[in-house]
C-alpha cells in the first residue's frame, strides 16, 4: 500500500487524507443502511486502504498495532 500511495498521499496531506477516510465511512454507512449490499464490499476496502494510507503518514505498522492490541483475542503470539 505503503509504496502505491506514499507520493499521492504526502501531496495530499495528513488533513484532506482523514477528509477521503471519513467520506469513506460515510458511504459505507450509506451502502449498509441503504441496503446496497452489492457495494458493501467496495467501500470495506475503499476504508481500509484510507485507514492505511493514514497509519503510514503516521508511522503506523498497522499489523504490529493489531497484534498488540488483539492479539491474545486474535491467537496471536
Amino acid at each position: 500500500m505503503r509504496r502505491a500511495f506514499v507520493e499521492r498521499d504526502a501531496a495530499r496531506g495528513l488533513y484532506a487524507t482523514l477528509v477521503w477516510l471519513v467520506e469513506e465511512v460515510g458511504e459505507l454507512a450509506s451502502s449498509i443502511l441503504e441496503g446496497r449490499v452489492e457495494s458493501v464490499e467496495e467501500e470495506v476496502a475503499d476504508v481500509v486502504a484510507w485507514v492505511f494510507s493514514v497509519a503510514s503518514m503516521l508511522g503506523v505498522d498497522v499489523e504490529a498495532a493489531l497484534r498488540k492490541k488483539y492479539g491474545r483475542e486474535l491467537g496471536c503470539p
